[in-house]
């Protein structure tokens, strides 16, 4: 099992060996655009995988500062005290790049630049770019997907 996410279509593949699509899931990728450069808040591109798997068995929106659960649990009124916050809820799936120069190593890390597939508030719109660099899942998706994809899994992020 691999995951392809389609920044052009804004949507998280997961395929079988095979290449056979099993299942499709709507995602948000960033605001700012496709790149790699550290600071730049763009989704990086290319062959990545799944570092580490964070959050497991956590209540749906649990709020995350720094991969750690703040024991927090995301509502509409803590979102109006906090508009401009990027919230980052429920599972975590932390993306390393696996192109040394492209997306790993230096001012390109995948990694070092907290690179995360993760859930969001239920209102985020999905299909629609909008996150700071992370690819966002709803998190009922992303519940789903935590649970069937282990460490390891590859990940192709590219723009068609």
């Amino acid at each position: 099992m691999k995951l392809r996410v389609s920044v052009a279509r804004q949507c998280l593949s997961v395929v079988d060996e095979a290449g056979r699509t099993l299942r499709d899931y709507p995602v948000s990728t960033a605001k700012a655009g496709v790149g790699e450069a550290y600071g730049s808040f763009r989704t990086p591109r290319g062959r990545h995988l799944i570092r580490a798997k964070i959050g497991a068995g956590q209540p749906e929106n649990t709020i995350f500062v720094r991969r750690r659960p703040t024991g927090e649990i995301w509502t509409p009124e803590l979102a109006e005290q906090f508009p401009d916050r990027d919230w980052i809820l429920t599972r975590i799936l932390w993306l390393s790049g696996c192109e040394p120069g492209y997306n790993r190593l230096g001012g390109v890390d995948t990694m070092r630049r907290y690179v995360y597939i993760h859930g969001s508030p239920d209102p985020a719109e999905m299909g629609t770019p909008g996150s700071h660099g992370c690819v966002r899942m709803k998190n009922a998706d992303i519940i789903e997907l935590f649970d069937q994809t282990p460490c390891y899994t590859a990940v192709e992020i590219s723009e068609d």
